[in-house]
């Protein structure tokens, strides 16, 4: 079933990383922010960031995950590269929404186990985000095929299920000497089926 979408508005915007194309989409239900870089139509192997938004780490600059990080990786690539997408979907704590972001972090904590774990025992979806939105707006520039700037095996699934090519994956993980905080929240991404860019479970 090919999915609603439509564009909304469209304006050039200014950043560090260049001068992209701000566009808003409506897919009937939500809001969708889309940042394109050069010209993407018709174009093969273009990088792609599908990225879920996330408030702790955006707004309140948390050291708790590598959204911010990611973002910024992601669009350092695509001004290098030239060209490239950036779909920004409203889809904090994993899709389940912020309470529930904060509701499993503080159990993780307190119990010591895997946010993924938490989520669960609280009820939540360990992840419930989808991307066939992501994969109509893809669809709406006509992009030819997709670089997917991600280590989410999820995320290439979801897009190549809504007919979207992914050519590859290019790693946005963070470097962990720099970010020993992070390992544990590493351990339960491998655990989930991402790469980490090429790292493996006990090696993190």
């Amino acid at each position: 079933m090919k999915e609603m979408i439509i564009r909304l508005a469209e304006r050039p915007l200014r950043t560090a990383f260049g001068v992209w194309r701000e566009m808003l989409y409506y897919d009937g239900q939500d809001q969708l922010i889309v940042l394109v870089l050069g010209e993407v139509s018709g174009a093969s192997d273009v990088p792609c960031r599908m990225h879920s938004d996330c408030i702790s780490a955006h707004v309140f600059n948390s050291v708790e995950c590598d959204c911010r990080e990611q973002f910024i990786s992601a669009q350092l690539f695509i001004k290098e590269q030239g060209r490239g997408v950036i779909i920004w979907l409203d889809q904090d704590g994993r899709g389940n929404g912020h309470m529930a972001l904060m509701l499993a972090a503080s159990l993780a904590e307190r119990e010591s186990i895997p946010q993924t774990e938490a989520y669960q025992r609280l009820g939540y979806a360990a992840d419930r985000r989808t991307y066939n939105s992501a994969a109509a707006v893809l669809h709406d520039l006509r992009v030819g095929s997709v670089l997917l700037l991600s280590d989410s095996p999820e995320k290439a699934k979801g897009l190549t299920e809504r007919n979207i090519a992914v050519s590859g994956m290019h790693s946005v993980a963070v470097d962990l000497e720099e970010h020993p905080g992070l390992r544990a929240y590493y351990e339960d991404k491998l655990a989930r089926g991402y790469t980490i860019g090429g790292f493996k479970s006990g090696s993190v």
